[in-house]
């Protein structure tokens, strides 16, 4: 790291993901990069400038501002209670039931998408929780769907081997890349809380669990 030019593996060492994540972030121009030659660079400064932006992003988001966010890109008919054993029935469902959501134009390129990230790389973050998501420019504003699963989903290969049991499927236009970031921060931080998310994964219907999501 004292280098100004850091490689994708120092990257990925300084913000303690795998380095196919910095890749897919560089191919995206989701990360400042440049390449030389077939070779992704990184420029220290940029990298730095770059974290410091969106852990400012994350620390002004309000409550209550958040609150309303929920409500403004979910509604009860987008809850569903699931009941597949695999992550690509468990993602294909909960595509199409984002997909009858207005902001999305093109359903089979939301589930061909979907799938594709998923591929490149499991969307799994710990404690039964998956995050799937995209941005496309298809999708004319943020929006998400919810999939409780009755079972264990015990493909997905989270690091902590917690098998998934609930899903939050979030896309967003091409060029809402700081509300989506916001976004996916801030549910990944509320469902750390054990109490919050099992209410969510024990709610007796979609009303119960949006009630409780936009609480």
């Amino acid at each position: 790291m004292e280098d100004d030019i850091l490689t994708i593996e120092e990257v990925a060492k300084y913000l303690r993901v795998s380095e196919r994540t910095v890749y897919d972030w560089a191919q995206k121009g989701e990360i400042p990069s440049g390449k030389i030659g077939t070779v992704w660079r990184f420029k220290k400064s940029e990298i730095e400038k770059w974290v410091n932006e969106r852990l400012a992003l994350t620390s002004k988001a309000a409550p209550a501002d958040l609150t309303v966010l929920v409500k403004n890109i979910l509604s009860p008919e987008r809850i569903v209670f699931m009941n597949h054993q695999t992550k690509h029935d468990s993602l294909v469902e909960l595509s199409q039931v984002l997909a009858t959501a207005p902001q999305i134009k093109d359903a089979q390129e939301l589930q061909s998408e979907i799938l594709k990230r998923e591929e490149l790389m499991s969307t799994a973050i710990g404690r039964g929780i998956a995050i799937p998501h995209v941005r496309l420019s298809s999708v004319t504003d943020l929006v998400m769907a919810v999939g409780i699963s009755k079972c264990d989903i015990i493909d997905f290969q989270p690091l902590d081997e917690v098998p998934v049991r609930l899903m939050i499927m979030i896309a967003a236009a091409y060029n809402q890349h700081s509300y989506y970031l916001q976004t996916l921060s801030f549910f990944s931080s509320k469902l750390k809380n054990d109490e919050f998310r099992n209410s969510l994964i024990n709610a007796k219907d979609s009303l119960e669990a949006y009630n409780i999501l936009t609480k």
